[in-house]
């Protein structure tokens, strides 16, 4: 560290201790040329986990953004807030493995729309018809066609 003082770039660490709200810490150094004790700090560099949205907008991830969704497409629905936890829980540390700490929200979309097709079809409709934006009926009602269909084939399976 350079001395503020003469400039010298050695010195020695006279004390370390965390700050009050513990998100950095202070170290008293001593210069070895001048003597003279200065202060430094140390914080961790946080670049925040970003989203990519559709139109190319970066926003920061928010986690409480993907729990309120989640709970609008199960309002009223028998899903266990211990589900939606663990859902946005799986959102959030994918988001956290991408290398470059942004994935696009169709990605995110996508995981979320599996997982609540798994949990609650009625949720699952719900989340889709805001998340894929249908623009009409018919597009609406082609995704319930399918359910039902994925549905018909998994009873005629078991049967």
């Amino acid at each position: 560290m350079k001395c503020p003082f003469c400039g010298f770039l050695e010195d020695k660490v006279v004390d370390s201790r965390e700050s009050r709200e513990g998100d950095a810490i202070r170290r008293r150094r001593e210069c070895l040329k001048c003597e003279r004790r200065f202060t430094s700090y140390e914080r961790i560099d946080e670049i925040p986990y970003m989203v990519i949205k559709k139109d190319g907008r970066r926003e920061t991830f928010d986690r409480n953004k993907v729990m309120a969704g989640l709970l609008r497409a199960c309002e009223k629905r028998p899903v266990p807030s211990s589900k939606l936890e663990s859902i946005v829980n799986a959102v959030e540390k994918y988001v956290q493995e991408s290398p470059e700490r942004e994935r696009p929200t169709s990605k995110i979309g996508e995981q979320i729309m599996r997982r609540l097709k798994e949990l609650d079809k009625v949720a699952y409709v719900r989340f889709a018809s805001v998340y894929l934006e249908f623009e009409d009926v018919s597009e609406f009602m082609n995704e319930l066609k399918t359910l039902v269909r994925a549905r018909q084939s998994g009873a005629m399976k078991r049967g």
